[in-house]
C-alpha cells in the first residue's frame, strides 16, 4: 500500500472553499502571521510531519523522492490549509532518508519546487530536502559538547578563518585537505615540521575560531568536486544545513551534518569555541530563491516601485522587521546554537536587520549559551527602505545590550582606510591618529581624556560596555594587513613592514574591546595585492604554511601577545565603568599613545600595568615613576619580567611596551 493511503489530514483545517485567494491581499501585512507556529520538519519513525507558511498559495504539495538529484517524484502529496496561510500535512510511515520538496501554487501557476526555508538536511547542491534522523548524526559523547565559558566576551580571542583555506595547500601535511576534518585533523606537519591546522590554531592560543560561511551555499558545484572552486560562501541557498563541498560526500546529508558536528566537537575538545558567519542579510538569489518559491515578495524589502532593495549590493535585502522573517531568523539560530552547539554568530552587514530583531536574537542565544558571542558588521551595503533609527547599525549599538559590532574606527585608525590602497594609519605613518587608537584602546565608550570630535569616523561614543566594540586591523574583506603596509608604503624595508604588523595588532590585543584576527596574520599572509578574493582560486586564498618558517619571529610574537592577553584580566576589564576608574591616559605626543592601568585587582597578579604604542620610527625616551617590571618591549615578550627599569624608559620605533608592577 502506498503511502498516500496513510496520509492523515491534521485535525482544525478547513476546506478547499475557505482559502483565501491571493487578491484578498492588499499588501505584505494584510498577511496572516503565526510566529509561534511550528514549521520545522516533525520526523518520528512511524509518521513524518511536514509544515510551510504561504498565505497567497491557492494549493500546496510535497513531492517525494528516492534520491538528491536525478529522477522523478514518486508521490505528490497534497497539503491542506489551516489558519494563520500555514499548510500541513502528515504522512505515515518510517520517511528516514527520503527526499522532498515542497511546490506552490499561487493563482494558476505552480512555482519553482524548493526543499523549504527550514529545511535541515539536503542532497547535492541543496536542491531537495531530506528527512533524517538528527540524533543519528551525533558523534560519540555529543551530550557532554561544550564550548568554552566566558564571563564577558571580551575574554575571547577571536580567528576568522575559511574552512578551505587552512588545509588546501599540499604543504598543510593534511589527508582532508579543504574539509571541515582536515581543519580538525590533529598531527598534521608543514615544512620545517611546523604544526599546521588545529594543532596550529591551538599553539597559537585563541580562545575561538570564526568560521566564514559554512551553511550550504550557491557557488560550489557539489557534483564537480574534482575540479578546484573557491567562494568565500556569501551567498545563502539553505541556511540550517551545513556546505557541502567540505564534506567527504555532498551526496550523503548525513556525512555533512556528522562532519561538521565532529569538527565542532574536535574544537571543544581543544577548549576552542566555534563562531558561525551568518547571511541573514540577503540570499544568493532572488526571484527563484527558496524565500520567494513559498511566499513571493513577503521576505524581501522593496523599493516604492515595487523593484527589490539593495542595501546588501547582492541584488536583494530581506526584511528583518516582517513577523515571519524575524521568526525564521531567530529560529534559525537557535536551531544552530543547540543541534550544532555553536558559540556565538557573526552577522554579515548586520545594519541592514532591525535592532529588535537582533534584541531578540541575542536573547535566544544566550539563553541557550551564556557564553555565547554575537557581533555583525555595524553598516550596510547601501541605503535601505529600513528608517535608519531602526537599523542595527554601529551608531545603534548602544540600543542592543548583548551585542557587539566592528569598530572600523581603530580598524583604520591602526593602518588607514581599506578603500584607499595608499591610506595610512598611526602604525604606518599617518598624523594625528592618536585619538582615534585612544577610543579603540577604550572600546569606543565614554572615556573624558579622549577629543571625541578628533576621532576617524566616530565623532561620539557608540558602545555602552567595551565588549561591545570589536578591535580588529584586517579579515577577509580588503587587503591582507601584510599587503595593506605594502601598498601603502611601498619603500618601506622588510624590517619595518614587519615592526608595523606586530604593533598593528599589539594595540589590538591590548584594548578593551573583544580581540578578532585574521587567519594568517600571525604569519603575515598575503593574498598578492587581492583585496577581493571571494572567489579567487587557492593559489590566491590558501595559507602557504612556508609562512610559519619565514616569519618564526612574527609566529612567536604574536603566540606571546595573545597569552599575554589571556593572562592578565587587566586587558579585558569588566564594564565601562571599569574602564573609565582603571584606565588613564598619558600625554600624547605625535606617533606616541600610553596608558596606565591602576588599582585594579580581580585576579591579575599585575596590580599596575604601563602599555606604550610607538609609531615613530625612532625610540622614544618615556619618563615614568618608580620601578616596573618589563613584560614587552620591541620584539621581546616575557610576562616574567625582561628587567627592571626606573626613572624612565627607551621605547624602540614602531613598537609597544609593556610593563607591570
Amino acid at each position: 500500500m502506498s503511502r498516500i493511503a496513510f496520509i492523515l489530514l491534521v485535525s482544525g483545517f478547513c476546506l478547499v472553499s475557505c482559502m483565501e485567494k491571493k487578491s484578498n491581499y492588499k499588501s505584505f501585512d494584510d498577511y496572516p502571521v503565526d510566529s509561534l507556529a511550528g514549521l520545522w520538519l516533525n520526523y518520528t519513525p512511524g509518521y513524518t510531519e511536514f509544515a510551510i507558511w504561504s498565505p497567497p498559495a491557492v494549493e500546496v504539495r510535497v513531492n517525494l523522492y528516492e534520491k538528491g538529484n536525478g529522477g522523478e517524484a514518486y508521490e505528490n502529496v497534497a497539503m491542506k490549509r489551516g489558519r494563520a496561510g500555514i499548510w500541513k500535512v502528515k504522512i505515515f510511515g518510517d520517511l528516514d532518508g527520503t527526499y522532498y520538496t515542497y511546490q506552490i501554487k499561487i493563482e494558476d501557476n505552480w512555482l519553482d519546487e524548493t526543499p523549504g526555508i527550514y529545511a535541515q538536511a539536503v542532497g547535492v547542491n541543496g536542491l531537495r530536502a531530506m528527512v533524517i534522523e538528527m540524533q543519528k548524526t551525533n558523534p560519540d559523547g555529543w551530550e557532554n559538547d561544550y564550548g568554552p565559558k566566558i564571563n564577558k566576551p571580551s575574554q575571547a580571542i577571536l580567528y576568522e578563518l575559511h574552512v578551505r583555506d587552512i588545509t588546501i595547500n599540499p604543504n598543510s601535511g593534511s589527508s582532508k585537505p579543504g574539509k571541515y576534518l582536515g581543519l580538525v585533523e590533529p598531527g598534521t606537519k608543514g615544512p620545517g615540521d611546523v604544526s599546521t591546522a588545529i594543532d596550529h590554531i591551538k599553539e597559537l592560543g585563541i580562545t575561538h575560531v570564526h568560521l566564514l560561511p559554512a551553511f550550504d551555499h550557491y557557488s560550489i558545484d557539489e557534483t564537480k568536486l574534482d575540479s578546484p572552486q573557491f567562494n568565500w560562501g556569501y551567498d545563502p541557498q539553505n541556511y540550517n544545513v551545513p556546505e557541502g563541498s567540505f564534506s567527504a560526500d555532498p551526496f550523503n546529508s548525513e556525512v555533512r551534518i556528522g562532519e561538521f558536528k565532529q569538527m565542532v566537537k574536535a574544537f571543544h575538545d581543544n577548549g576552542i569555541g566555534v563562531i558561525l558567519d551568518v547571511v541573514y542579510n540577503h540570499t544568493g538569489r532572488t526571484e527563484e530563491s527558496n524565500f520567494n518559491q513559498e511566499v513571493p515578495g513577503y521576505y524581501y524589502r522593496h523599493n516604492k516601485d515595487g523593484s527589490y532593495s539593495n542595501a546588501s549590493g547582492c541584488g536583494n535585502e530581506t526584511a528583518s522587521e516582517r513577523a515571519m522573517m524575524r521568526k525564521f531568523m531567530v529560529e534559525s539560530v537557535k536551531y544552530w546554537a543547540q543541534e550544532y552547539h555553536i558559540d556565538g554568530f557573526r552577522f554579515d552587514l548586520m545594519g541592514i536587520h532591525d535592532i529588535e530583531t537582533m534584541n531578540r536574537i541575542a536573547t535566544a542565544v544566550k539563553k541557550i549559551n551564556p557564553s555565547a558571542i554575537v557581533y555583525g558588521e555595524g553598516w550596510a551595503g547601501g541605503d535601505s527602505p529600513l528608517p535608519e533609527d531602526l537599523r542595527a547599525v554601529k551608531k545603534n549599538t548602544r540600543f542592543m545590550k548583548n551585542v557587539s559590532a566592528f569598530s572600523d574606527d581603530i580598524r583604520d585608525g591602526i593602518k588607514g582606510s581599506v578603500f584607499e590602497a595608499k591610506s595610512t594609519g598611526f602604525v604606518s605613518g599617518a598624523k594625528k591618529q592618536e585619538e582615534s587608537i585612544k577610543f579603540g584602546i577604550v572600546g569606543a565608550i565614554y572615556h573624558e581624556q579622549i577629543i571625541y570630535p578628533t576621532v576617524n569616523y566616530s565623532d561620539t561614543v557608540w558602545a555602552e560596555q567595551p565588549w561591545q566594540s570589536v578591535s580588529y586591523v584586517s579579515c577577509h574583506d580588503n587587503n591582507t594587513l601584510f599587503d595593506k603596509l605594502n601598498l601603502s608604503r611601498p619603500k618601506a624595508s622588510i624590517a619595518d613592514i614587519q615592526a608595523m604588523h606586530k604593533l598593528a595588532n599589539a594595540i589590538v590585543l591590548t584594548s578593551q574591546g573583544i580581540p578578532f584576527l585574521h587567519a594568517g596574520v600571525e604569519m603575515m599572509r598575503t593574498k598578492g595585492g587581492e583585496h577581493n578574493s571571494y572567489n579567487l582560486p587557492d593559489s590566491v586564498n590558501q595559507i602557504d604554511w612556508n609562512w610559519k618558517v619565514e616569519n618564526k619571529e612574527v609566529f612567536d610574537y604574536y603566540k606571546a601577545l595573545i597569552a599575554l592577553r589571556k593572562n592578565h584580566s587587566s586587558f579585558w576589564l569588566p564594564s565601562a565603568d571599569a574602564v573609565r576608574k582603571h584606565l588613564h591616559f598619558m600625554e600624547t605626543q605625535p606617533g606616541l599613545v600610553g596608558y596606565t592601568i591602576t588599582g585594579f585587582t580581580n585576579g591579575d597578579t599585575w596590580k599596575e600595568v604601563l602599555v606604550v604604542y610607538n609609531a615613530n620610527p625612532k625610540s622614544k625616551n618615556i619618563a615614568i615613576e618608580g620601578e616596573w617590571n618589563i613584560a614587552a618591549l620591541g620584539s621581546e615578550i616575557n610576562e616574567q619580567g625582561i628587567k627592571k627599569v626606573s626613572g624612565s624608559v627607551d621605547v624602540p620605533g614602531i613598537s609597544m611596551l609593556v610593563a607591570f608592577r
